[in-house]
């Protein structure tokens, strides 16, 4: 676990000063613990807040397991999806200055996009298209309910799935040089894969908002975040790449093993990624690189409803209408997902701009309060924010796919279970 001293320097308040046990918050370090002791994961960071105040802070095991290196309170993560809500609120602060309007016309902004099609029926070599019911707005965008092949949705052997990889988009930002730029004109003529609105398909979409960001600011995506939300905050250790003088503290990223395999195996290493060398990619989607303390930052900053420290970088309101369930009719995702998958359950959770948006714990089957907003990363890194509780929790580590385990589900009970007020 972490050394005393590093520890002491996290924390800002005892459990109890802030209406937790100590006690029932030992279980966090436990249950984290466990996973090392068993061999499921290498190594972890555990984070919690409450009223503003950091009262728990642990690092487990290992951040690179080949190299020997112990998990430190400043580890680099990827991030992965945990990217989202930062690209999401990056362009919500354009909107803040009247630059564009949320059911304004993808189109408006990327003209390439102005005669997309549906898909309805057909093979990859010769799809059936229409018109859609109407364009992608920006607010499909933001909640994942843009049509847009490239997500979890649609199953790997479909026609727009094909469509999408023969445009070459696939992999964008590992390697080369690729923008945000060449990808919306690569996609402009792949169809739909549903009328825009309709279903909830989770995906490329946030890169898309990355792109509007830097239409809308007239600034590249990586420069425009660490001006307007990176600096602002401290976050120095965020950003799409790692410096060459940080690489030390870069974790490597492991792959649950097969049946033949260990528990996990190597799957990037610090020295050998794609993040140790700058990128000309900046993937709203998943793109950001974190540590514990930087994300803490952020998620303090949305909590505070957009102030940290002095420093306003977004309004109240603004953070309050992002976590509002935006999906048609106040329904679930069970109701308008195409297909589930891992980082969140499906009945009864909205979808905000950005966020996953608790409606109901019962339905859910998590522990939790109405209106609680989170998200989480590939690497199976997860965030939650309680408005109602004013709790914050940060769960890093770096184990491919996200549903290996279910460290999310079991962080909930027992930080909920903690609250003893």
């Amino acid at each position: 676990m972490v050394g005393t001293l590093e520890r002491a320097q996290m924390l800002e308040a005892e459990p109890e000063e802030v209406g937790l046990s100590s006690t029932k918050l030992n279980n966090v370090t436990r249950l984290v613990h466990g996973y090392i002791n068993d061999g499921k994961i290498p190594g972890a960071i555990s984070m919690i807040a409450r009223r503003g105040k950091v009262v728990h802070f642990e690092t487990y095991g290992k951040m690179d397991e080949e190299a020997g290196k112990p998990m430190t309170a400043d580890t680099i993560f990827r991030i992965y999806s945990m990217t989202k809500p930062i690209a999401s609120l990056g362009l919500m602060l354009l909107y803040e200055e009247g630059r564009f309007q949320l059911d304004d016309p993808a189109y408006k902004y990327i003209p390439e996009w102005k005669n997309q099609k549906v898909f309805i029926g057909g093979t990859a070599d010769n799809p059936d298209l229409r018109a859609p019911e109407r364009p992608i707005s920006v607010r499909d965008l933001l909640m994942h309910t843009s049509g847009l092949a490239g997500g979890l949705g649609a199953p790997e052997s479909s026609p727009t799935s094909e469509l999408f990889r023969r445009a070459g988009v696939r992999g964008f930002g590992q390697e080369g040089n690729h923008t945000l730029r060449d990808m919306v004109e690569r996609i402009a003529n792949v169809p739909l894969q549903f009328d825009p609105g309709t279903k909830w398909n989770y995906g490329i979409s946030t890169d898309v908002v990355g792109y509007l960001s830097e239409v809308l600011s007239g600034r590249p995506f990586d420069v425009y975040l660490k001006e307007r939300i990176f600096d602002p905050l401290g976050m120095s250790d965020t950003g799409f790449s790692v410096p060459e003088a940080s690489l030390d503290r870069f974790a490597a990223c492991y792959r649950r093993g097969g049946e033949n395999d260990p528990p996990y195996v190597l799957q990037d290493s610090p020295t050998t990624s794609p993040y140790a060398k700058p990128r000309t990619y900046f993937s709203g989607a998943g793109g950001l690189v974190s540590t514990a303390a930087d994300y803490m930052r952020f998620c303090k900053m949305l909590a505070n409803g957009g102030e940290l420290d002095g420093v306003r970088i977004a309004g109240k309101r603004t953070i309050e209408f992002m976590a509002m369930n935006h999906l048609p009719g106040g329904c679930d995702l069970a109701a308008m997902g195409q297909t589930r998958f891992t980082e969140t359950s499906m009945e009864g959770i909205g979808f905000g701009l950005g966020f996953a948006v608790l409606l109901d714990p019962a339905k859910a089957q998590i522990i939790g309060t109405p209106g609680e907003y989170y998200w989480g990363g590939a690497a199976s890194t997860a965030f939650f924010i309680n408005p109602k509780e004013d709790l914050i929790m940060i769960f890093l580590t770096q184990l491919l796919p996200s549903g290996s385990y279910p460290f999310r589900r079991e962080l909930r009970a027992t930080i909920y279970s903690s609250i003893i007020d």
